[in-house]
């Protein structure tokens, strides 16, 4: 017997729905979809007999989802997750676009890795694309930290972002970016947007001085720069031109951002100089920029990976021609006369004198370096003549365009100032009448990091703390004086209410000097105390008129020489004595407010056991008098009313009154 199998019948999506019989063969439409118009479709996946709980939708839910993951095309920009929402009002149009302009006029020579057709065709695509989105959030978030570039007041923030400053915006921005990326699957699929996202997001750490998280995001892009092999000259030879070329361009500022990275933190390398350098014949309107980013590019060529393992210790062995002949290639690096714009002519010059100063050092710590020696870049008074090159051609630099490269630039300032002070304790220098020595180097470099921002608040202290621990007597600007003798007024007014905490009150906060009465009229004279002489036992103590003589004398003395009386702000030293000695007020305060609560607790529990038994000691007894509401009197059998002391009234809730006896 042959077994046939019969087609399990089933009712069609709208048959189903309608909870109708179904009046169709399960190939042909049903007779109930033609008559009422409705297009006979089977996509519904059948439920499998059983519980219709939650189980049971939880399956269907499933499975649902599963065929639309099967129907639907993997896409890069696709979020993952419904969760990374976007931040609404916080990336206006307006914003975007004053950042974009800012990197195109003050960053695009350094890092020109951007193209403006591009860029705005990102910008309308970032409503669709997360990719897009992350990548416009990045650039605004590193425009904004790096440059402290501020918000025009034709940009209208929403929310709480227009009471905070740009930092703060720019760190909300950068914190958007690194949210929103996890939305979409980047490492599997990486893009230029990619490399260039982890970029910006490098040069924003960076900045806020979080170096593992720079170092990981500028590893992320030269991995991702790998990945997508631009270390190879051919796969520049096929696809768009502009594209090309901004690929090569990104390449070799990786090429540059590595190395700073390395000899600052001691850090390894992996990109190499295996292509060729961008040309001027890419796009003839950029010639200027692109002609001084080769010049910064041919800065950092020699630095390959045998100059990082001698300066990471990994190899030991050098050459000290090699370092003379790397020195004398440095110093002829540049022109004299640059044709480039006034912010990366800023980033060539001081690169250029800090590039020289790292080989020094390294000359340094291989011996290298002697007194004796016949190249002066062998010498210990080298880091004097990179200083007095250095500061002559920033004397023309606007500080502007300083404070646009940011905390990198002030690194390298730092590095020079603090290799010129080990040089000025290590080499007596005598003083020269008319012309500028390293001492006034050392002042201007301190002038430099006091004006700059982010210098004065994380770079100056650091530096007045190496010249006060290396050299004696350092001589600083006159700002610079009045700043640090302030400081130590402060830290010295920190200690006096750390070593006398119950005086805090009778500090007064230290305000300007205005013009008023003298302070030393309004100090009150303190009590006179015994002088103790050596050739007798017993304490003599001063007369009236002595110590009148002596106070007049000591007012005198202070109205002569006013200067020579430090500005104080506690009144224990507004004392005219010399030898008063400061009355611990706040103690005594203490334990009189001590003493009344002892009393007043006493009182209430002596009112409170009267009040309970209704009579006290010796027989005598504590009666009311005039009904439920008067007042207590304490009645004694003995001695007669003649002889009684005076009577202790105690009024219902108040204290103990005493009258005065009868007299």
């Amino acid at each position: 017997m042959s077994s046939t199998s019969t087609p399990v019948k089933r009712a069609c999506d709208s048959c189903h729905r309608r909870k109708v019989r179904c009046i169709g063969e399960g190939t042909n439409p049903c007779k109930n979809c033609i008559s009422v118009g409705l297009t006979c479709t089977y996509n519904t996946i059948p439920q499998k007999k059983g519980p219709k709980g939650s189980r049971a939708k939880v399956l269907s839910q499933l499975r649902e989802t599963q065929r639309q993951s099967r129907i639907t095309p993997p896409d890069n920009g696709r979020p993952l997750s419904s969760t990374f929402a976007r931040t609404p009002g916080l990336l206006p149009r307006g914003l975007v676009e004053s950042c974009v302009e800012f990197f195109f006029g003050n960053l695009y020579p350094s890092q020109p890795i951007l193209h403006r057709q591009r860029i705005r065709d990102t910008i309308m695509g970032m409503e669709h694309s997360v990719e897009a989105y992350c990548m416009i959030a990045a650039l605004c978030a590193y425009v904004m930290i790096q440059s402290n570039m501020s918000v025009p007041p034709n940009v209208v923030l929403h929310g709480k972002t227009h009471q905070i400053s740009n930092i703060s915006l720019g760190v909300m921005l950068l914190e958007e970016s690194v949210r929103m990326r996890k939305a979409y699957k980047y490492i599997e699929n990486p893009s230029l947007l990619t490399v260039i996202t982890s970029f910006f997001f490098f040069g924003s750490y960076f900045c806020l001085d979080r170096d593992n998280s720079a170092w990981f995001y500028l590893r992320e892009a030269t991995t991702y720069a790998q990945l997508l092999e631009m270390h190879d000259e051919e796969t520049y030879k096929t696809g768009d031109s502009i594209d090309c070329s901004r690929r090569r361009r990104l390449y070799w500022v990786l090429f540059v951002a590595e190395r700073t990275y390395a000899l600052h933190k001691h850090r390894s390398t992996t990109l190499h100089a295996t292509i060729n350098l961008p040309t001027v014949e890419e796009d003839p309107s950029e010639g200027i920029q692109i002609s001084g980013f080769i010049q910064l590019v041919n800065l950092y060529k020699p630095f390959n990976d045998t100059f990082i393992g001698l300066w990471n210790k990994v190899h030991t062995d050098c050459n000290p021609s090699w370092l003379a002949q790397l020195q004398s290639q440095l110093s002829e690096a540049l022109p004299t006369y640059l044709e480039s714009t006034e912010t990366q002519a800023v980033d060539l010059r001081i690169t250029q004198h800090w590039l020289r100063t790292m080989v020094w050092q390294l000359c340094v710590s291989h011996g290298f370096v002697s007194s004796m020696a016949t190249d002066n870049a062998m010498k210990f008074e080298y880091p004097i003549e990179i200083s007095r090159d250095l500061l002559s051609t920033t004397r023309q630099f606007s500080q502007q365009a300083m404070e646009v490269h940011g905390v990198g630039l002030i690194e390298k300032l730092f590095d020079i100032a603090c290799c010129l002070t080990d040089v000025i304790a290590c080499i007596p220098f005598s003083p020269l009448t008319f012309s500028l020595g390293p001492q006034d180097y050392l002042s201007r470099f301190l002038t430099h990091l006091s004006t700059l921002r982010s210098g004065q608040t994380r770079y100056l202290p650091l530096l007045l703390s190496k010249i006060s621990d290396v050299l004696p007597n350092p001589s600083l600007p006159p700002s610079l004086q009045q700043q640090q003798q302030q400081q130590q007024e402060q830290l010295q007014q920190q200690r006096q209410l750390q070593q006398h905490p119950t005086s805090a009150l009778l500090t007064t906060p230290s305000v300007s000097p205005s013009p008023g009465p003298d302070p030393t009229l309004l100090r009150l004279p303190s009590r006179p105390q015994p002088s103790f002489s050596s050739s007798s036992s017993s304490p003599s103590f001063s007369s009236s008129s002595s110590s009148s003589s002596s106070s007049a004398a000591a007012a005198a003395a202070a109205a002569a020489a006013p200067s020579l009386l430090p500005p104080s702000s506690r009144i224990d030293d507004l004392a005219l004595y010399a030898d008063a000695v400061p009355q611990p007020w706040g103690m005594r305060t203490a334990w009189v407010w001590v003493w009344v609560w002892a009393w007043g607790l006493q009182d209430r529990r002596r009112r409170s056991r009267y009040r309970r038994r209704g009579r006290g000691c010796m027989s005598g007894r504590w009666r009311r008098s005039g009904g439920r509401r008067g007042r207590w009197r304490w009645i004694h059998p003995w001695p007669p009313r003649s002889l009684r002391p005076a009577e202790v009234e105690l009024a219902p809730g108040g204290p103990l009154r005493a009258p005065c006896p009868e007299l």
